[in-house]
């Protein structure tokens, strides 16, 4: 399962490259930038800067606030975005399938991708078993690492020596709560033993006080191509409840929506 996009191409063009750190970081500063400041996070002269947001605000993927002057993301992202979710005949055919596991558990249930060494969210769907009235702060389109999530944990696992190591060689194991492995030995041992068992628990491992438990959903191939999981307050989804009934709960579904998508196991 080749996750990375590979080697930047000899002809590649560097005005893509200049766009694509624009949105990124305009991505990140949900209330808008100024050229001056983009220009001098892209290390590139202001009137270059403001060219490149001309252009990009006609084809309506950057938009400005007519009051701070600030430059946004555009809603043609929002379009794009849309549209590529809607190719995604994954969701479609695992839709009622995390819908019940979500009604069964009461928690939440998420679907995630792999997309250079992170988890995409592509699905959510809200358990009603929430007295405290506690929401699940991710959303689809969120990004989170992989290594510290319990659908990024399994996703990895399953990666060959050489991936595995690329993957450790990216971005580093950023350390998100007390609990998470940053030790590269220790996540390989870790990483064996999620493999072996077929499912990842992330322990409070991204977010304190948030428990999950994930299993991978394989294709027609035998490849993995995505990971659900169960997550919920680590005070409601216990150890205890995460070996008694989410592990089994979270590793049928991702099995019965493989099977959806035409996998079979090996016998």
């Amino acid at each position: 399962m080749n996750v990375f996009q590979g080697s930047k191409p000899g002809n590649f063009v560097q005005t893509i490259e200049r766009v694509s750190l624009i949105l990124d970081i305009l991505g990140q500063n949900p209330h808008g930038i100024s050229v001056r400041d983009l220009s001098s996070k892209v290390n590139l002269p202001k009137g270059t800067t403001h060219r490149l947001l001309s252009s990009l605000s006609y084809l309506g993927y950057v938009r400005q606030d007519p009051k701070t002057r600030n430059y946004l993301l555009g809603f043609k992202l929002v379009e794009l975005g849309n549209l590529l979710l809607g190719q995604l005949d994954l969701r479609k055919e695992a839709a009622p399938f995390l819908k019940d596991l979500a009604e069964r558990t009461k928690e939440t249930v998420h679907m995630v991708i792999l997309d250079r060494n992170e988890v995409v969210y592509i699905d959510k769907v809200e358990g009603d078993h929430n007295p405290s009235g506690l929401r699940m702060a991710s959303r689809i389109g969120l990004r989170n690492p992989a290594h510290s999530s319990a659908v990024g944990k399994v996703l990895i696992s399953l990666l060959s020596d050489e991936e595995l190591d690329q993957f450790l060689r990216g971005k580093g194991l950023l350390k998100r709560t007390e609990n998470t492995i940053t030790d590269t030995a220790q996540l390989k041992e870790h990483l064996r033993m999620v493999r072996n068992q077929g499912y990842a628990v992330d322990d409070e491992e991204n977010e304190k006080g948030v428990r999950c438990v994930g299993a991978p959903i394989y294709n027609e191939a035998g490849n993995a191509v995505a990971a659900i999981s169960i997550s919920g307050p680590a005070f409601r989804v216990t150890k205890k409840m995460v070996q008694e009934i989410f592990k089994k709960e979270v590793m049928e579904t991702a099995l019965k929506v493989s099977q959806r998508l035409g996998y079979r196991e090996r016998r």
